[in-house]
């Protein structure tokens, strides 16, 4: 997908990609949440000091008055901030690379990843008002995706995060987690340091320390760290699932999105999907085989939520596309 490509369908690059393939799979009915009533309230007995005369002690009790139950949720806790290094994302790498660029005019791709992350959001909320607190945070954490390598996924991963930081009410963390191969620090500018696989093998206690805070405005970088020929047991481990539960955990406006190895390429992948709430597969549409779709889907099957982004679609000359709009005169 590019921003010289006009649009050939309607819909979204998720809608056209399950149109192609037939794979959109719907969400899971989820239980109901249950709202436990809080004690009632206690009854406290005050003694008072025995009189000089003989007669006997009296004891008066104090009964408060009861209080309405209340079956207000609880405010969602935030973990406290810890210090965190800061950088600048390279805009002239963005620029170069082809991917959206912050405050920059709005573009075909633009508009394609707007409607690309509202499904996803969608998804998201739709779990959190029907699900428990834990499917809700699962839901927040997008795993990014391609059968094989060279389909885009990090191109995908990184515009996806670019277009989600312009939300107003969230924190956006872009986790490299494809630890063969890490490419978002080259890709946006930033510096190498200490990530994920540093926090999983214990060598940082805190993985919050870990974390980028970049000159874009709600957007973070958690780097991939310093790399181990035992990333899938260390992903498979209990405190990589504390850990990776937590980032979702710590803020409840904050949007995890992975950038994981291909599915058929590297084990991490099925790993990282048992941990994510929703798949964003990446189809390139002029290398992706429908075998090779349905291999990786299978791969990805311990998430519940998996969807499809065509990528590198070509269009007819001459037809209209997104982005026009906004560069065209008032009528």
């Amino acid at each position: 997908m590019n921003d010289e490509t006009p649009r050939r369908y309607r819909g979204s690059l998720l809608e056209r990609a399950a149109e192609q393939y037939g794979y959109m799979r719907p969400a899971a009915p989820a239980p109901e949440r249950l709202i436990v009533p809080e004690e009632a309230p206690l009854t406290l007995t005050v003694r008072a000091p025995a009189a000089p005369a003989p007669e006997p002690e009296t004891v008066a009790e104090v009964v408060p008055a009861p209080q309405p139950v209340s079956h207000a949720e609880p405010k969602p806790h935030v973990a406290p901030r810890t210090a965190r290094r800061q950088a600048p994302i390279d805009r002239i790498a963005l620029r170069e690379g082809g991917m959206l660029v912050p405050g920059a005019q709005i573009t075909a791709m633009a508009e394609e990843f707007r409607m690309v992350k509202r499904q996803l959001l969608l998804t998201a909320r739709a779990v959190a008002a029907k699900d428990s607190a834990k499917a809700a945070d699962h839901a927040r954490m997008i795993l990014v995706c391609s059968a094989q390598p060279d389909e885009g996924k990090t191109f995908c991963a990184i515009n996806l995060a670019l277009s989600m930081a312009a939300e107003k009410d969230m924190e956006i963390l872009l986790v490299d987690a494809d630890f063969a191969k890490p490419d978002i620090l080259a890709r946006l500018g930033l510096p190498e340091g200490p990530g994920l696989l540093d926090a999983l093998a214990g060598a940082v206690s805190d993985v919050e320390e870990c974390i980028i805070d970049t000159d874009v405005p709600q957007l973070s970088v958690l780097p991939a760290g310093t790399r181990t020929n035992g990333d899938t047991e260390l992903l498979a481990s209990d405190r990589a699932r504390k850990i990776l539960d937590g980032l979702a955990k710590a803020n409840p406006r904050r949007i995890v999105i992975m950038d994981s190895p291909p599915a058929l390429a590297a084990s991490p992948a099925a790993v990282l999907a048992m941990h994510a709430g929703q798949v964003m597969l990446v189809v390139r549409a002029d290398r992706t085989s429908e075998s090779d779709l349905r291999e990786a889907v299978a791969v990805l099957d311990g998430c519940e939520h998996i969807q499809l982004l065509l990528n590198s679609v070509s269009f007819q000359p001459g037809g209209r596309r997104f982005g026009n709009y906004y560069g065209e005169a008032g009528e």
